[in-house]
């Protein structure tokens, strides 16, 4: 049982990957103690705590390791920055394989209620209550490019430029790597003059919706792919509510779920 729940939920290609950026195991230089479980079984466990939304006390004994255990190594993990660098890892074997469109990305945002921690703020669309939010930009096809979290009354616009200039350096099937859309689209929230300025200046052309001008129907017929990355996002229950005092926690499981998202396209 526990082999075939490590292989499904930790399958052999992105175990390859997630190799290339996990840290060495720490040495022990006065010897004892555990035989340290694992890597695979414990990269295995995080994703189902991530994607069933459970508590790490109830994660199911078939992995082979506590619940400390697991806890604790997603902590050194992502101290060390790993869930980043492998959802960076695996955007670079879409990129190699021509499987990323330039040609017209998307930028949203989506707010979650939280119950503690930093990044936390009255959200103005729940009455107030205490929330975060999440930030992303996505390729023509919806895959998420680049990912931010904040207070849940960070206004939209405040994310945009953070958000374009955290698209990582990406390889692409032909030319040198890519980090610049050729066009981007966004709803109101983001209509300001100097934010299609910083665009322009960034050789980004835009197409944001004007308020009081133009409806926003129209630009839907690009924007819905970020709207459905959200719907995408919300797979891994970890992130229906914030319950992670620490704002890098959190940014892990967005993390996680966007590698997934992201793996998943490179499998099919």
């Amino acid at each position: 049982m526990t082999a075939a729940l490590v292989e499904r939920l930790a399958p052999e290609d992105l175990w390859e990957l997630f190799q290339r950026v996990v840290p060495p195991a720490p040495q022990r230089p006065q010897g004892g103690g555990h035989r340290r479980r694992g890597d695979r079984a414990v990269l295995a466990a995080i994703i189902f705590v991530a994607t069933s939304g459970c508590t790490w006390n109830q994660l199911p004994p078939g992995f082979g390791l506590s619940s400390v255990t697991a806890f604790r190594r997603f902590t050194e993990w992502t101290d060390a920055r790993v869930w980043a660098k492998l959802h960076r890892l695996v955007l670079d074997e879409l990129g190699s394989r021509g499987r990323l469109d330039w040609s017209r990305c998307a930028i949203d945002s989506v707010s979650v209620r939280a119950l503690k921690g930093q990044l936390t703020g009255p959200n103005p669309t729940d009455r107030g209550k205490a929330g975060s939010k999440i930030h992303l930009v996505v390729d023509r096809s919806g895959l998420p490019l680049s990912l931010r979290i904040s207070a849940a009354n960070l206004h939209d616009s405040q994310a945009l430029i953070p958000l374009v200039r955290g698209i990582p350096p990406i390889r692409s099937g032909r030319g040198p790597r890519r980090r610049r859309p050729d066009k981007l689209h966004a709803d109101k929230g983001y209509d300001y003059r100097h934010l299609r300025r910083r665009l322009s200046s960034r050789g980004i052309r835009h197409r944001i919706a004007r308020k009081g001008i133009e409806s926003s129907r129209r630009l839907g017929r690009h924007r819905w792919v970020v709207e459905r990355t959200v719907s995408w996002l919300s797979g891994c229950r970890r992130l229906h509510r914030r319950y992670e005092r620490k704002p890098e926690h959190f940014l892990a499981y967005t993390a996680i779920a966007a590698t997934l998202i992201c793996h998943r396209r490179l499998t099919n």
